[in-house]
């Protein structure tokens, strides 16, 4: 294979157009066994690619342009220029019974500077709006009035080059102040080749080998389900099932880079679509994280646990945390969850770098009343920060939205039946069952301490507004942990709310 040694110059090469940032640079791509292939990783705001360069022959003088090796549906981002526009005419429209199709491309504009879009190519979309069904001339003004950053999702069709190549005379070049300049740029500067009618050159192209989509992907350093990291390598696997496989990259900075730059790019699509999702749930009902995580599996063959990784996609959705083997893709995927439990009766405690259980970093535990406590990594300390935020936001509002939750215990030395009512209002409050009336109440500022015996007991130490004295209430709760999860959750969202700086303070 011929390498471009121009592009392994500079690792990252970055072209900027308005708010569309492209990165290229040459990495190496194996399947974890065989030896790595040298391939050009190419990444948009939506897709990463893997591409191969090929060199194939070119007619100078009739300035052939290649077409694309399959007919896969393209998103191509189209810079508009001042002169020439996005230089390209097409043909066809529903009066004809055909798609829009581009039938020419004119040399050295801004569609032949893309290098993938191609004569035959049918426009299906302009900045995500269907113009299949549209007629030739309500597509030329579509085109002609779409901005400066145009993104064209295109297919192309080899069946359309008759059509195409019969008379021009409904052709229409969409800007016409310089199709005369464009016209002498397609027919090689009106014939006038310094390098002869005959003569042949070699042109460079880079080949699409593996488009992965970037919305909700999943990237990893490790080797899938292990907690071996991979040396200056990840991977990228794509809803779709597409796999980037084995990427390695020469050095730690330039691994670093990639990562930063395709994280962003999902976090950034995350996000879009977050906001999506939102629109259709009550506010009380919103999302406030959806990401990748892997969750450590326990291997009872055996002493140490957590030795096998699977990846989950954790969100924060309302007042609960749901768990799923692969994204929602539709409302109706939300309803479908399996594993869900409710975030003011659980804890989220990152892990210290001295007691990771192995080899994997950023690490964190979901303990849940009732259950097995849920140990999990991420790929960053980034996006650590992101799910800490993020959770302490979804205490807030699952604690607002719940306003009180009632346990069952005993007090005193009568060991009397009663209710313990955490409330966002009132505080604590101990509700006499026989007797009908409240035994007694604090507000959340009184409390000064608690203390367990780790089983049932519980002992609240609160101080008295007037005396200052502390009393200690003693109770027993058969849901002791569940009591405890629920106090720190409204005891944090009472500190979020006299301080709001107290959340502001944890996003990354």
């Amino acid at each position: 294979m011929r390498i471009n040694m121009r592009t392994m110059a500079t690792p990252i090469q970055e072209e900027v157009d308005n708010n569309l940032k492209v990165r290229s640079g040459m990495v190496k791509v194996s399947d974890g066994k065989t030896r790595p292939t040298p391939m050009r990783l190419h990444l948009s705001m939506e897709v990463l690619k893997l591409q191969k360069e090929e060199v194939t022959p070119v007619n100078r003088n009739q300035n052939q342009r290649p077409f694309p090796t399959d007919s896969r549906v393209r998103i191509v981002a189209v810079t508009r220029q001042k002169i020439g526009g996005l230089g390209l005419s097409i043909k066809g429209g529903a009066e004809h019974k055909l798609p829009i199709l581009i039938s020419r491309i004119f040399k050295d504009q801004a569609a032949d500077q893309t290098g993938e879009l191609f004569v035959g190519d049918a426009i299906i979309k302009v900045n995500g709006e269907l113009i299949t069904s549209c007629k030739h001339d309500e597509a030329v003004n579509i085109l002609r009035n779409a901005g400066d950053m145009v993104m064209l999702t295109v297919k192309h069709y080899r069946a359309a080059t008759p059509f195409l190549q019969k008379s021009r005379k409904d052709e229409q070049q969409l800007d016409n102040d310089c199709a005369n300049e464009g016209d002498e740029r397609w027919a090689g500067q009106n014939g006038s080749s310094q390098s002869g009618t005959n003569e042949k050159q070699m042109q460079t192209r880079w080949i699409d080998i593996i488009t992965v989509p970037l919305m909700m992907a999943y990237v990893t350093r490790y080797i899938f389900g292990t907690d071996k990291l991979r040396p200056n390598a990840f991977e990228v696997r794509g809803l779709n099932g597409a796999n980037t496989g084995v990427v390695h990259c020469d050095d730690a900075a330039i691994l670093s880079q990639w990562l930063k730059y395709i994280t962003d790019n999902i976090m950034g699509l995350t996000h879009l679509q977050m906001k999506l999702y939102n629109r259709n749930f009550p506010a009380a009902e919103r999302i406030e994280y959806m990401g990748w995580v892997n969750e450590g599996i326990l291997n009872n063959n055996n002493n140490q646990p957590w030795q096998s990784y699977r990846p989950r996609f954790l969100t924060l959705k309302g007042t609960d945390v749901l768990l799923f083997d692969s994204p929602p893709l539709n409302i109706g995927d939300w309803l479908q969850c399996n594993l869900t439990f409710k975030v003011y009766q659980s804890m989220l405690r990152v892990i210290k770098d001295s007691e990771n259980v192995d080899e994997r970093q950023h690490c964190f535990l979901i303990q849940t009343s009732g259950q097995e406590s849920r140990y999990f990594s991420v790929e960053t300390r980034q996006e650590l920060l992101r799910i800490e935020s993020a959770w302490h936001c979804s205490v807030c509002a699952a604690v607002m939205k719940l306003g009180s939750k009632t346990f069952n215990v005993t007090a005193g030395d009568t060991r009397k039946t009663a209710g313990l009512t955490l409330d966002w209002n009132m505080g604590f409050a101990l509700y006499d069952t026989q007797a009908r009336t409240y035994s007694w109440q604090y507000k959340f500022s009184q409390l000064r301490g608690s203390s367990d015996d780790g089983k049932s007991r519980l002992k609240l130490h609160f101080q008295d507004s007037e005396t200052k004295a502390i009393e200690t209430k003693e109770l027993e709760c058969p849901s002791l942990q569940g009591l405890l999860f629920c106090m720190h959750a409204f005891l944090t969202a009472k500190v979020a709310s006299v301080d709001p700086a107290f959340l502001s303070s944890r996003t990354p």
